[in-house]
């Protein structure tokens, strides 16, 4: 793996599943959330977004997350791999609450110093939980037509349907990228 996309509905584990596989293959992990989200959550013009993604994706290796349209062309086109988190929507939609609650009643800070309100974390429209409820099964199909014959066709794919799932991958890579490096100068 050397340049890897990691998708799935929101609250899957994308972010924590990239963090970990950017660690074990010694690559910079990018958070689309984090580039997307400015203060007060003002998204940033789609060019700016745009010129900051393709920037980093030129690098020799990264790990990417997020489910961004406006860049999915940037990333798919120069990643070798992708991950798609294929959870359920239980699943997904139970994280979503928990999550919100936890961010909303630890006043944790997220990307461009925002942070979670109970009024934007379960009362609007566009929150977390409505979001996962609105696009997890549209998410679901689109991803499956973009890696069976879509531009994600030609990746090398790791679809990973649990929780158990992906901590077995992530632990096989870290036991294959040690037994890479046994007997290579430190």
């Amino acid at each position: 793996m050397k340049r890897v996309m990691v998708v799935g509905t929101s609250c899957a584990g994308k972010t924590t599943l990239a963090r970990g596989i950017a660690q074990v293959i010694e690559a910079p992990h990018v958070e689309l959330d984090a580039l997307h989200w400015g203060p007060a959550w003002a998204e940033r013009p789609r060019d700016e977004f745009r010129l900051d993604v393709e920037r980093r994706v030129q690098a020799e290796s990264w790990v990417v997350d997020g489910n961004y349209h406006a860049v999915r062309d940037l990333v798919v086109a120069r990643a070798t791999d992708a991950v798609w988190l294929n959870y359920s929507f239980g699943l997904v939609f139970r994280r979503a609450v928990a999550r919100t609650w936890r961010r909303v009643r630890t006043g944790e800070e997220l990307f461009g110093g925002n942070r979670e309100t109970f009024a934007l974390g379960f009362l609007r429209h566009d929150s977390i939980p409505w979001w996962v409820v609105r696009t997890h099964r549209r998410r679901n199909r689109e991803y499956r037509q973009f890696f069976d014959t879509g531009p994600g066709s030609r990746l090398r794919l790791v679809e990973l349907t649990n929780q158990d799932e992906a901590d077995r991958f992530l632990q096989e890579l870290r036991a294959a990228a040690r037994l890479n490096n046994v007997g290579k100068p430190s």
